[in-house]
């Protein structure tokens, strides 16, 4: 397991003086923006994602280099689970920058990528530092969606599209892509966060899901 030095880079929204921290994802990426996702089709990359210091929705973002990318029936060669991402912070909210690979986009009801609107498909475990746990669900169809996606494919309810674009094998299929961002607001902001774990449905789902970045908000 890596282990790393949270780096956490702290600004001030000029709008709302809302105070941010970026949470340092690298440590614990294991697939690049640039490289080919899901299961690997060439021109499947998520490259043409903005990097660096990014505002989507009116919050900011550091999009990295690397990604977390959880496995799922289909992707079996992706873990189940990343523990241990350090945060040691307290907040008020956090927000989440992400989708997942399979379930929309082209595929429809009865295809063996598809995936039902309401089905769980993970979860961020995060454990403070008075030894409590919360859970986050990732919710299809609510949270996030395919980030291939055609035309007339609605948004998730809960979450807000942050980014949509296009790669070369979404342009061969018809379709485009996207990644959503996801607010949860903390019921114990007077404690600390002391670390997330990202945590998929692997066994029993096709959707692979992925996080790209994490900011929190005091």
């Amino acid at each position: 397991m890596l282990t790393a030095v949270l780096v956490l880079a702290t600004f001030t929204a000029d709008a709302d003086k809302r105070i941010f921290h970026f949470v340092d994802l690298q440590p614990y990426a294991n697939q690049s923006r640039g490289d080919n996702m899901g299961r690997g089709f060439p021109g499947s990359s998520l490259g043409a994602l903005p990097g660096g210091e990014q505002k989507f929705g009116g919050i900011k973002f550091n999009v990295g280099n690397g990604l977390l990318q959880l496995g799922s029936t289909i992707l079996d060669g992706k873990p189940e689970r990343i523990a241990g991402i350090k945060v040691d912070a307290k907040c008020s909210k956090l927000h989440f920058l992400h989708a997942t690979c399979f379930g929309g986009g082209p595929n429809v009801p009865n295809s063996p990528l598809y995936v039902k609107d309401g089905t769980t498909i993970g979860e961020y475990h995060l454990r403070f530092e008075d030894k409590t746990e919360l859970a986050v669900p990732i919710v299809y169809g609510q949270d996030v969606r395919d980030w291939f996606y055609v035309e007339e494919e609605p948004g998730p309810e809960r979450g807000k599209i942050a980014w949509n674009g296009q790669n070369e094998r979404a342009a061969e299929v018809g379709a485009r892509i996207r990644v959503f961002q996801s607010e949860w607001k903390n019921p114990k902001p007077d404690s600390k966060l002391a670390s997330i774990e990202y945590v998929s449905r692997k066994g029993e789902t096709p959707a692979a899901p992925f996080c790209v970045a994490v900011t929190l908000e005091e």
